[in-house]
């Protein structure tokens, strides 16, 4: 593997890091033989139109972390790449892990600034622009349709806390996390560090979140917020989810 990135930390970001090792089980039975990124949107799967947005914006690398159905993200990324440099990380415990592990698994062959991305997600292109600068995080207004981790942020709109769930009453806006993140190569390196702790400690079926939400806690992660209120996004979790995405896009 070419470990020896040259864009560590200057300029725009140009590698990508993609989890799409899990089943999709809520999906199914769209994914019973195809992995969750190949669900089709209309003319193209969620991990085509990726890679398209991706080829756009200048990106040259992109890191896969796989699990079910391996072969076919494999299969359609050696046909559709875009002259993007594809290296795959096969995570052997998918069926019995969540995202944490998949991101731990990325820790020896990325050693550059990158963008997180989960794989899930519709959105367009352009909302890339903003993330392409190191240690920002990709949030949304809350809206009636949306679940999971939210955060709250600062006059400088910087994330000041996590919070998992959705439940209860908020004294200041919350806003939903999009699950796409960016980070320089030293987050990269102290992220890490807390990856192996939890890993270590047998903790692989967190999210990854939990880590970020402790690390923006005791001051060692500093994320900027970055709008994708502007344009057209959707997380596609369910089978409804995709109807209303196909409707989006």
């Amino acid at each position: 593997m070419n470990s020896d990135h040259s864009n560590r930390g200057n300029g725009p970001i140009t590698t990508a890091l993609l989890l799409a090792a899990g089943k999709g089980s809520r999906l199914y039975p769209l994914t019973r033989d195809t992995p969750k990124c190949l669900t089709m949107v209309h003319e193209a799967s969620i991990l085509e139109r990726l890679v398209i947005n991706l080829k756009k914006q200048g990106f040259k690398r992109l890191v896969v972390v796989t699990g079910y159905q391996e072969k076919c993200i494999r299969d359609f990324l050696e046909t559709r790449a875009c002259g993007m440099e594809i290296d795959f990380i096969i995570s052997p415990l998918y069926a019995t892990t969540n995202n944490i592990y998949s991101l731990w698994m990325a820790r020896n062959i990325i050693n550059e600034q990158f963008l997180l991305v989960e794989s899930d997600l519709v959105f367009d292109g352009s909302l890339l622009d903003e993330m392409c600068s190191p240690d920002r995080i990709a949030v949304a207004r809350m809206q009636p349709w949306m679940n999971g981790s939210t955060v709250t942020v600062n006059r400088s709109q910087n994330v000041k806390k996590f919070q998992n769930g959705i439940a209860g009453t908020f004294d200041e806006a919350r806003y939903k996390t999009v699950n796409i993140y960016s980070f320089s190569l030293s987050s990269w390196q102290r992220i890490t560090e807390r990856l192996d702790q939890y890993i270590s400690a047998g903790k692989v079926n967190d999210y990854y979140e939990t880590v970020f939400a402790e690390m923006v806690a005791d001051g060692s992660l500093d994320l900027k917020t970055v709008s994708f209120d502007s344009k057209r996004w959707y997380e596609i979790d369910t089978v409804a989810d995709l109807a209303k995405a196909e409707t989006l896009f």
